[in-house]
C-alpha cells in the first residue's frame, strides 16, 4: 500500500474509535424516557433500562458433570420395538 493509504485507514480508524460516547446516557432533545410501569414507585434510570433482569438473561439450571462420573443406570433405556 501506498503511504497515503495507509495514513488514510490508520486515521479512518481512529476516527471511528473515538466516535463512543464516554458520557452518560441522555434521551434526545424534545424527547423523554419511558413512563413507570405500572405499580412501580419511580421512572428507570437509562442505566436501569439497559441492565438485563434474571428473567431476561437466565442463570444456568443444568448440573453439569465437573469429573469423569459413572452414569446412573436408566430403568426407562429400553431397546427400541418394531
Amino acid at each position: 500500500m501506498t503511504r497515503v493509504t495507509r495514513g488514510g485507514v490508520i486515521l479512518l480508524g481512529l476516527a471511528l474509535a473515538s466516535c463512543g460516547s464516554a458520557g452518560k446516557l441522555k434521551p434526545a432533545p424534545g424527547e423523554h424516557l419511558p413512563v413507570a410501569p405500572y405499580g412501580a414507585t419511580a421512572t428507570p434510570t437509562p442505566g436501569d433500562l439497559l441492565t438485563p433482569t434474571q428473567q431476561q438473561r437466565p442463570q444456568r439450571s443444568d448440573e453439569l458433570l465437573k469429573s469423569s462420573e459413572e452414569r446412573r443406570s436408566d430403568e426407562f433405556d429400553l431397546p427400541p420395538t418394531r
